[in-house]
């Protein structure tokens, strides 16, 4: 008789495994840590994340799996397989460079944000965001989207007595429980069109539903995607964004930018591709029209933020998160039409990881340059370089990179390997939107990079770069520029291993 207990492989789910425990360490010392060390509950968590990470590296040798089912070995609701270990890495890596940036935003606003709750809360949600990608069945999928998704509520209005933060956390939480519901909706739907939660099972499943079941199939496929295009801030659910990370502490602005939409795209990508491939003809056009709108929506707000140099520079990011979102969605509807989906979401990941290194670069300059300046507007760039000659060639250096410009290589090579995607799977038409909105971005990246170079207004505010800001920036900094020397790198590291 076999048992019905399993044997846990406890280094496949180290790297979630080890983010939670740091949070729970954080939280039962910040009830015994005297006021005056609670700063070392940051090195803590920097600690804790940057082990967190290091921690995939002895994966990366084979696939593993636990927790599968009994009788069926090959089915399974953990997987540490190359895609796994890749957003891993993004999200761990993502993490790690938030809360470099924290700890400078906790030592200048100490007495609005809480230090103990406030690590709890980041390593969380990052513990969840780092499940997410080795989920492979609807109930762990849904569980880590929800561990990355609460804590995160928390975080952007967690600033003592700022209206704008709760505001912010509120329309945060609104829109994000719509998505949680419609997603939840969508996947019972397919349990009970298929009668089983693993996704491998789900994809054999249901392209045999009987026919009085075939209607919910499609609806429960419908709702699914419409809750992660929630998640991924994809147009017209995009409507949250501005406002929640303009009301959010800077660092959880930058951390939802890029860990936030990892988790989405990571959801979207194992329900369409590996659940749903024989429903291709309903995911494949919808995410196609998805990804044109997204990226057309963005880019023209952005556009109108970029034309004042009184708008806020964090909103004017979140615009442009929402355009780049659009462009992550190209290659996995080309996945859909094209004989080679791994190459397609290959492109999405190495687009993902770019985004995330750039992007996260210029939020870190943003915290820097908000450090003197409260309301961190567009025109408070304006001579940086007299001031900070390094800071301004990096930021200069990371819009070229979200614009696709050289010396930016690594942000063109990105944007190629989607038009590629997009070509060689037929969408012509969706590759001459993209061009389009190139186009458009061009103009508002390189209208805040030319004023990084202007004379300034008035005598120029220094600005002191602590060491976590430091840090953070050198390693974005010389992640950008590295990838950009060789951006074949990327590719080959990101080869997904999902099929």
């Amino acid at each position: 008789m076999s048992s019905l207990v399993q044997s846990v492989d406890w280094l496949a789910i180290a790297p979630p495994t080890l983010a939670a425990v740091t949070g729970l360490l954080i939280l039962v010392a910040d009830l015994f840590v005297a006021e005056h060390r609670k700063p070392l509950l940051g090195g803590l968590a920097v600690a804790g994340l940057a082990a967190a990470t290091l921690m995939l590296l002895p994966l990366l040798d084979a696939d593993r799996s636990t927790f599968c089912l009994v009788g069926d070995p090959g089915t399974c609701s953990y997987t540490a397989d190359r895609f796994t270990l890749v957003i891993q890495f993004l999200v761990l890596g993502g993490a790690l460079l938030t809360a470099l940036l924290s700890v400078t935003a906790l030592d200048d606003d100490r007495r609005r944000l809480p230090g103990g709750e406030y690590w709890f809360l980041l390593l969380s949600s990052a513990a969840g965001a780092a499940l997410l990608p080795a989920a492979r069945d609807l109930a762990t999928l849904v569980v880590a989207l929800e561990v990355a998704s609460l804590p995160a509520f928390a975080l952007v209005g967690l600033r003592h007595g700022d209206r704008r933060s709760s505001e912010a956390a509120l329309k945060f939480f609104l829109s994000s429980v719509t998505a949680t519901a419609v997603t939840l909706m969508g996947v019972s739907f397919l349990y009970a069109a298929t009668g089983s939660l693993h996704l491998t099972r789900i994809a054999t499943r249901i392209q045999d539903v009987d026919g009085q079941l075939h209607t919910l199939a499609q609806t429960g496929v419908v709702l699914t995607l419409v809750g992660f295009a929630f998640k991924t801030a994809a147009a017209p659910f995009h409507f949250w964004v501005p406002d929640t990370y303009v009301g959010a502490p800077l660092p959880i602005a930058a951390y939802l930018s890029v860990i936030g939409k990892a988790v989405g795209f990571t959801g979207l990508i194992l329900v369409t591709v590996v659940a749903l491939p024989s429903y291709a003809d309903v995911w494949g056009p919808a995410l196609a029209v998805l990804a044109a709108l997204t990226m057309t929506v963005g880019n023209v707000g952005a556009l109108r933020q970029g034309a004042g140099r009184a708008y806020s520079a964090v909103r004017l990011l979140a615009w442009s998160s929402i355009g780049q979102a659009g462009f992550l969605l190209v290659p996995i509807a080309a996945a859909a039409y094209s004989g080679d989906a791994e190459k397609s979401i290959g492109s999405t990941v190495a687009y993902a990881l770019m985004y995330a290194a750039v992007n996260l670069g210029a939020f870190a300059v943003a915290a820097l340059v908000g450090r003197g300046h409260r309301l961190n507007r567009v025109a408070d760039y304006r001579g940086l370089y007299a001031t900070n000659p390094l800071t301004a060639l990096l930021m200069g250096f990371f819009l070229l990179c979200l614009a696709g410009l050289p010396p930016g290589i690594i942000g063109l090579f990105a944007k190629v390997t989607v038009f590629a995607a997009a070509v060689d799977a037929g969408l012509g038409w969706l590759a001459v939107v993209m061009a389009v909105n190139v186009v458009i971005a061009l103009v508002y990246y390189l209208r805040w990079t030319a004023l990084l170079f202007r004379a300034p207004d008035g005598t120029p505010a220094r600005h002191r770069l602590p060491a976590p800001l430091t840090a953070a920036l050198a390693l974005t900094g010389v992640l950008g520029v590295a990838l950009s020397g060789a951006p074949q790198l990327i590719v080959r590291f990101t080869g997904t291993g999902l099929f």
